[in-house]
């Protein structure tokens, strides 16, 4: 059986889990990092020298990092076409959005978490966090977009391209109820959010 070392509030973390929640492996995981702590001592850092989460460890003892890069394996190894387009371009464009997340949606909303989740409101700085939803705004306004064009972020079917984006996108609509009104956004939003997986691995963890 797979292990996930990492805390199910990672939204890192999150993304992994809703992956292996759509393949339908089994796995365990172990609470590293945030409250749990555990990611700087020495036996976690030598399975991960970065001392963040998610680390995927298999039963053979191999070890993977970074969460795009662990979803993206793991799709391919079981053959999930539930995950991996089979089409070379649709998949490259699955990849494409999952390193746009990293690039820039994530780097957009992370003031936003940090100022409204993990900072006491006295000590808030709101011009960071209206600047994070102005520009997490304008990332979202790229995936309406795009998804005026196609059903989900790759193409016409979910893939896990839609994964660390979609991750992205229940914080900004938790994080952001002022939003302007995206109309191919929501339709996604809706269809990502009625999935087990994202059910159970995202919706279900309070954000801390």
């Amino acid at each position: 059986m797979i292990k996930i070392w990492g805390r199910n509030t990672s939204s890192n973390v999150q993304k992994v889990m809703w992956a292996v929640g759509e393949i339908g492996l089994p796995h365990e995981r172990i609470d590293v990092g945030g409250a749990f702590g555990k990611n700087r001592e020495a036996a976690y850092l030598a399975m991960n020298p970065n001392g963040l989460v998610p680390t995927l460890e298999e039963e053979d003892g191999y070890l993977l990092w970074e969460s795009n890069t662990i979803v993206r394996y793991l799709a391919a190894k079981h053959q999930s076409r539930v995950l991996e387009p089979e089409d070379l371009r649709i998949r490259a464009n699955a990849g494409k959005w999952m390193d746009w997340q990293l690039s820039v949606a994530g780097p957009a909303i992370t003031p936003v978490f940090w100022g409204l989740i993990r900072t006491a409101p006295e000590k808030r700085d709101h011009a960071a966090i209206e600047a994070g939803k102005k520009n997490t705004t304008a990332a979202m306004v790229m995936v309406d977009d795009q998804l005026g064009k196609t059903a989900y972020l790759a193409g016409n079917d979910f893939s896990y391209g839609d994964i660390p984006v979609g991750v992205m996108a229940y914080r900004y609509r938790q994080l952001a109820p002022d939003r302007p009104p995206l109309r191919n956004f929501e339709r996604w939003y809706a269809a990502i959010s009625a999935r087990k997986a994202f059910k159970d691995h995202v919706a279900a963890v309070p954000l801390t």
